[in-house]
């Protein structure tokens, strides 16, 4: 029997390539190139970039998310071999039906191999339909999240190859609908989600894998610094997030109205800043796991807040 396979209940094939996909939290993600692209323009893009977009954007993530887990492989069925298994919390977007099903046996690596790349020709094609650069962005995008995986067990600088891959679909998104941009709204995009990715994703998210990730011998955050240097880079990069949200304000052409504001604070002081002072305070890791999926929901709720305030003003 593969190791990890489960001998009571086996998802369905279908549920388990959208395991693989992290499909649950992709869709979730999605939220972000809509958000972004919205953002600039203060209205709904023309029908075909809609289309266009949904399509590339379900894709984009679906490749990238199953590619994490084919360049993961070996590294999860040691973890799984050491560790006695995969640790799995509730309310984690990421293990809906299953989590790392290559590494349990439940899909083979080819299967693995050949469901990344052909969701990940499907979002090229579609970059390239929306903007040549979007192309070269996602590519940029796949290229990162190997390092990213690779880099596990040499530094905990890893943290800022994710904060770029997560505000790739983003920026994408952007150039998708205006090719020149200026600089200063795709910095201060960047920076957003930059931030937002390491502080309420990347560092909680390592926080709650502390234990298996000592065992392995992994570089991260919180293995690295401990408990109270990673609760101070969480709530640091999570402010400097918010703090970005209110600047694109002014940076974008769009006209929204004031219900940016009473949108966006309750929603960075609830799915972000509550769950991340309550973990400055007590530094769990039910309480990290916890930030993590509250703030997986943060760009679904921003690209609501954002697309009220553009339809009222």
């Amino acid at each position: 029997m593969e190791i990890g396979a489960s001998t009571v209940s086996t998802p369905s094939r279908v549920k388990l390539f959208m395991a693989l996909s992290r499909t649950p939290h992709g869709v979730l993600d999605m939220a972000t190139p809509a958000l972004a692209a919205l953002f600039w323009l203060g209205a709904i893009p023309s029908f075909h970039v809609v289309i266009i977009g949904v399509i590339t954007a379900f894709a984009g993530y679906t490749a990238v998310y199953a590619l994490n887990d084919v360049v993961d492989y070996r590294t999860d069925r040691r973890k799984i071999r050491e560790c006695g298994g995969l640790k799995t919390l509730a309310g984690d977007p990421d293990a809906v039906y299953a989590r790392h099903p290559l590494a349990q046996g439940m899909l083979s690596l080819r299967e693995g191999i050949i469901w990344t790349a052909a969701w990940g020709a499907v979002a090229l094609l579609g970059a390239w339909l929306l903007n040549p650069a979007c192309a070269v962005i996602f590519v940029l995008g796949c290229i990162a999240e190997t390092i990213y995986c690779l880099m596990l067990r040499l530094s905990w600088a890893r943290t800022l190859v994710s904060g770029a891959v997560k505000s790739a679909g983003g920026l994408a998104a952007i150039f998708a609908v205006a090719p020149k941009t200026p600089a200063p709204f795709l910095i201060g995009f960047f920076l957003w989600f930059f931030f937002w990715e390491i502080g309420a994703q990347n560092v909680p998210n390592d926080w709650s894998d502390l234990d298996e990730d000592v065992r392995m011998g992994a570089e991260t955050v919180p293995v690295r610094f401990g408990p109270d240097i990673s609760a101070r880079i969480i709530v640091g990069c999570i402010g400097v997030a918010v703090f970005m949200s209110m600047v694109l304000f002014w940076l974008t052409p769009a006209h929204l109205s004031a219900l940016y504001f009473a949108g966006s604070i309750p929603a960075a002081l609830f799915l972000l800043l509550l769950p991340a002072w309550k973990l400055y305070n007590a530094k769990t890791g039910d309480l990290a796991s916890g930030l993590f999926n509250r703030a997986s929901y943060y760009p679904l709720t921003m690209f609501i807040v954002i697309l009220v305030s553009a339809l009222i003003r």
